[in-house]
């Protein structure tokens, strides 16, 4: 690695990270990933350096070990790119702590508290009039009997990883009263009162959300990609999407620019929606204020996200892009079942499933010029599924038994 090159340190490895690290290596830009757990990314050839660390799920420790290794490195003025939630959280609120030694993507508490807490965001989004689905947040389970007229209801958490980390759950469907007391008392013993949201159902699946991706700033949005979810799983309350395709769709991109510049908005971001084929509106779902899991798809489709960033950090001047409609996204591991599932309940068939592995133009881990990874992954696939559903919050006995004291660092290419 050049140290006189400004380059990028990535926090967590899993896809996401590794198209963050496929879009800036291919341009000569060094690459150090920051993880907790071994992850595809290692494999790259793209990818100059892995580090492994104690934890990234704890704010301070995260905060401390990226500090850490960047001093270790001399990694000063290189530019961070969180991945996951709990990391943009923790970049957030330490803004300023990190912004001394590094270029800093994340934008400021005063901003990101609008997306990390849902019930923040529900509440933003019906002051600027968009349209949300309808949300409760009872203080207690004796306040539940006024909701069961509305059932089925599911019940979600405010702060998504809290309650993912400690059920491997997005949300629960609750059908009965009994099934919305029951689950009540189950996510109360997982987070608190105040994080648990019981919202109305929208009917459909992955075919009626949407999302609204974008390199924002200054009130505005630099470069666009809006994208459809046309397989996802599970297949009602879906953890993440299998197979994804851009679209022209202008209503949802003013509705998430009117919230992006209410809240001053910086960076990379997703802006999901649900289209309910009741009233035929688009309610919003979700502010991912990071890179999302299908962000590679940009690429493809001529905006390169991670780029523009990185572009932007630097002070370069880069070209306002807008993604070209029917580009297809892929995630081979989790789609091969989920298509499956689809075809064997008529709701996909056999022909619009070849349409779409004839539009897919990039795989979330296969690459011909980076192959290794996607051999890995096929291989570490018990590996990775443990830890990401079942694995429970940092600081367990389980992880830390996975990870020891000393980062464990290797250098690739």
């Amino acid at each position: 690695m050049s140290r006189e090159q400004v380059g990028a340190v990535v926090i967590g490895g899993e896809h996401p990270g590794l198209g963050i690290a496929r879009s800036l290596g291919r341009r000569g830009i060094p690459i150090i990933v920051i993880d907790d757990q071994h992850s595809v990314s290692q494999f790259s050839k793209y990818v100059d350096r892995v580090v492994r660390v104690k934890d990234l799920r704890d704010e301070q420790k995260t905060v401390d070990s990226v500090m850490e290794v960047g001093q270790r490195y001399g990694l000063k003025g290189w530019v961070l790119y969180p991945t996951r939630d709990e990391t943009v959280a923790a970049f957030s609120r330490h803004r300023d702590r990190l912004a001394k030694f590094f270029r800093v993507t994340t934008a400021g508490w005063d901003t990101v508290r609008w997306a990390w807490n849902k019930k923040n965001t529900y509440d933003r989004a019906r002051e600027l009039g968009i349209p949300v689905p309808h949300t409760y947040n009872p203080g207690t389970e004796a306040e539940l009997a006024e909701l069961y007229n509305h059932l089925p209801l599911a019940i979600k958490p405010a702060v998504k990883e809290n309650f993912f980390y400690a059920t491997g759950a997005k949300a629960w469907r609750a059908e009965t009263p009994d099934q919305l007391n029951s689950l009540y008392r189950k996510a109360i013993r997982q987070v608190k009162a105040e994080e648990i949201l019981i919202q109305e159902i929208i009917p459909g699946d992955g075919q009626r959300q949407y999302s609204y991706c974008a390199f924002f700033r200054d009130g505005k949005a630099h470069s666009t990609l809006v994208a459809r979810r046309m397989r996802q799983h599970p297949r009602e309350f879906g953890r993440a999407a299998t197979y994804v395709e851009t679209i022209d769709l202008p209503e949802i991109e003013e509705l998430s620019e009117r919230f992006l510049k209410a809240i001053d908005y910086y960076g990379l971001v997703e802006v999901e929606f649900k289209q309910d084929p009741r009233d035929g509106q688009f309610k919003l779902l979700d502010v991912n204020a990071r890179t999302w899991g299908f962000h590679s798809l940009g690429g493809p489709a001529g905006v390169d996200f991670p780029y523009l960033l990185y572009s932007d950090q630097l002070g370069k001047q880069i070209e306002h892009a807008r993604a070209k409609a029917g580009v297809g996204w892929l995630r081979v591991v989790t789609d091969l079942p989920t298509a499956a599932s689809y075809l064997w309940d008529d709701e996909l068939d056999l022909r619009s499933y070849w349409t779409s592995l004839v539009r897919t133009r990039t795989e979330s881990v296969f690459c011909l010029k980076d192959p290794i990874p996607f051999v890995a992954e096929v291989l570490m696939l018990p590996y990775l599924v443990k830890q990401k559903y079942f694995a429970k919050a940092a600081g367990t006995p389980e992880n830390q038994s996975k990870i020891t004291g000393t980062p464990d660092v290797k250098v690739v290419g």
